[in-house]
This record gives C-alpha cells, structure tokens and sequence, in this order.
C-alpha cells in the first residue's frame, strides 16, 4: 500500500465536521476551479480590479461558523483553528496580529520568510517568532506527508496556486488533504492580482490587503482586533495622504532589484496588495511606461545604460529587508560603477531597502511608515537606515507615524 491509499482510507477525525460548503461541492473541487475558464469577478461579481465587499463570519447552528473566500466560497468551522499551516508570511503576519502567533506551524521557507518578519516584528513587544518553531513546507517540491505530521486545523494556502507550481500535486490530492485532515483557506492570485491557472479562472475573486486580512481575522473569530488594526490603518493613511505635496512635486521612483549587474524593473501601481505599501504616495513611477518590466516579463532586465535612461529620483530596493539582499553593498557598488555613479538617487543617496510583497496588517503599518519617511523625508522625517541593518530601525517617539504601544495592546489582546 502506496502512502496515498494508506491516507485516502484513514479513519475519520474530528475535523470530518469541518467542511467546504455545500455551494461548492458536486462537480468540480473547487468554486471557481472548473475545467473552463471564465472572466475574473470579484465578490460581488464586479470587473477584475474593483473593490470586492467586506467578507463576514456566519454563526450557524451548534456554534459553528463558517467564513467565505475565494476560491473555496465558504468554509466551516466547528471550532477555531489552534494549528495552522501556512506557506506565505503574509498569512503568518495575520495570524501574529490578530493574537494567533503560536498557531501557525509551518512556512515555506521559515529562515528567509522569518527574517524579513523579524526585520518589523523587532519593535513591537509580542509579536516576534523563531523559525525554529516552524517547518519548511518547501524542500524540492511541496510533501503531502508535512500535512499529514502537521495536523493542521486549516491551511493557509490556495489550492489552486499549489496545483500549478507544486509537481505531483492534483486535485485528488487538495481533496484528500481537506477532507483527512483540515480545509484549505488561502487566496494566492490577489497578492499581484494576476491570472490564476486555468481551471480556477471563472469566477476567481480579488481581494485588497484588509478584506483578506478580515477574512482570516474570521477564521480566528478576531473581529475586534481586526477593527483595531483597520482603524490603525485608516489612521495612518489618512495622515499620509493630507499631508503629500502636489503632484508636480513627487519625486520619480524606481522600484528594482539588482543582482549580477542588472536591474530588474517593477512597476510601482498595478493591482494587487503586494503594492499596497507603494501605491498610496502617488508618485511617479520610473518605469510605467517601459516594456522591460520585470512583472511583465521575466526576462526584462535593464543594463546600467538603461537604468540611467530611466533615472529615478529614488531607488527602492524591493525585498530589501528580506535578508536575501545587502541593499549597503549594492549602494557602493552603484557608487563605485561609472554609469551607476550618474544616477541621481545614488548621487543624492536615495537608494533604499524597500519592503516585502508578503505583507500582513502588522508588516503593511512598517511599511507604509518607513515608505513615507523614505519618499517624503522633509514631511515624515528622515529614514533613518542604509539597508545593511538586520531590524527596523529605532525611529524617535515624535517622528513616528504610528503608535507602537498601541499595537502591541491589539496584539496582545490588551485593547
């Protein structure tokens, strides 16, 4: 007997309770995972782009409860998860804001993902983790037997993401994973708000950074503190925004990451909340009007030449906090470079580490904050760091765009 009849004929657990709704069984898998393929909606059946509705948690009969997402429609619970897997830290960062830090279990890479999570999580009293704590799920591939040892009450991950990049993975065996030991709840295609695999195209839905943060606070039953955290959020924003200067004088921003020599463009405004931390200060983008981007094409690259070309007033190095990059060392590699040492940013030392795409509540109030300062420092303040540190830098009370204490109240459950 191979490990997948051994696990397909385990004997029911608890979690047999814990089901898809009945919407989304019958037919398919998945909700939105059928074999054709369909224009993208939202949740309330708007255009792909368009703000989806505020999700809610359903009490139902005997106190379970249910919470809606796509692509799964809607998941019941019986009881609020006290495991929980998860492969992106964004889902981990939910998790740490909303008082949930020791549920999570696993991550796909923990010593990289946990160390851009520290990178924040440093400055706020409860909110750190130790990758020592979690299991990588990735190593050459994605084992169905971690899910087995995890014995995870729910899995933070979409399905139809882990059939498209995982190799011996089907949809066979995203059923027998719910139905042998705990749903899947997990929206991959919002984070860049690109085309999911065909199959789970019609009637996927987007979601911005805070209706996926609600819907997972619902699965942990945190609405209070997700309201904490959004009214935190709205603080902020609202801060930034009256206080940026007209358009006309924005600075030009290139968003990049340089490895061997070459830049790798992104384009600052398109959809998705990997750019939430971005889009709000309205700049201009370097390169919204290249087709060398990096999003678009993974090949596109720009030599020095061409960076120069484009020559931004700042620089931001995405991921630059993520350990993977010495955001210092690429400066003075730019600094030593002939071309590189004509580009206005590095002549006026607005080279930045820029954050992660993987952004949670928590993370996303860093990142806003440290882009503002970073951005505007004659407004916010200056940005107080050159990339070669390994947390976030201590930043005085009074230039502070957030209250820190106040946050770690609401983590803590102290609110």
């Amino acid at each position: 007997m191979n490990d997948e009849d051994e696990h397909s004929t385990a004997t029911p657990t608890r979690r047999d309770y814990v089901k898809y709704g009945s919407a989304i069984i019958g037919g398919g898998l998945l909700s939105g995972c059928s074999e054709e393929s369909g224009p993208e909606s939202s949740a309330t059946q708007t255009t792909a782009g368009d703000t989806t509705t505020p999700g809610e948690t359903t009490t139902l009969e005997d106190d379970s409860y249910s919470v809606t997402l796509s692509p799964m429609d809607e998941v019941i619970f019986e009881e609020v998860p006290e495991t929980a897997y998860a492969y992106s830290p964004h889902y981990a960062d939910m998790a740490v804001a909303f008082g949930h830090r020791d549920a999570i279990a696993s991550l796909g890479s923990p010593d990289a993902y946990v160390t851009s999570m520290n990178y924040y999580y440093d400055a706020i009293d409860g909110a750190s983790i130790e990758s020592d704590d979690l299991r990588a799920v990735w190593s050459d591939g994605v084992d169905k037997e971690l899910f087995y040892d995890l014995d995870a009450d729910v899995h933070f991950q979409d399905p139809c993401w882990l059939t498209s990049f995982a190799q011996n993975w089907e949809q066979e065996d995203i059923e027998e994973v719910r139905e042998n030991i705990g749903p899947w709840f997990g929206n991959r295609y919002s984070r860049e708000h690109t085309q999911p695999p065909e199959g789970c195209r019609e009637d996927y839905r987007y979601y911005t950074l805070w209706e996926l943060s609600e819907r997972v606070a619902g699965v942990f039953r945190e609405g209070r503190r997700f309201e904490a955290f959004r009214s935190e959020y709205e603080e902020l924003y609202g801060r930034i925004r009256a206080n940026l200067p007209p358009e006309s004088e924005r600075p030009t921003v290139g968003l990049i990451v340089f490895s061997d020599g070459t830049f790798r463009p992104y384009k600052l405004n398109n959809p998705g909340f990997a750019k939430a931390h971005l889009r709000p200060f309205g700049v201009q983008d370097a390169f919204a009007d290249s087709d060398q981007t990096y999003d678009e094409n993974e090949d596109g690259r720009l030599d020095y030449e061409a960076m120069l070309a484009a020559n931004p007033d700042v620089i931001l190095h995405s991921q630059g906090i993520s350990g993977f990059f010495d955001v210092a060392a690429i400066r003075k590699t730019l600094e030593d470079h002939s071309v590189g040492s004509e580009l206005t940013a590095v002549q006026n030392d607005r080279v930045y580490s820029s954050g992660t795409p993987f952004q949670g509540p928590l993370v996303h109030l860093f990142q806003l904050e440290m882009t503002a300062k970073q951005l505007y420092p004659d407004i916010f303040g200056e940005w107080p760091a050159d990339g070669s540190e390994d947390s976030y830098p201590e930043i005085p009370v009074d230039e502070r765009l957030f209250d820190r204490e106040r946050v770690a109240n609401i983590i803590n459950g102290e609110f």
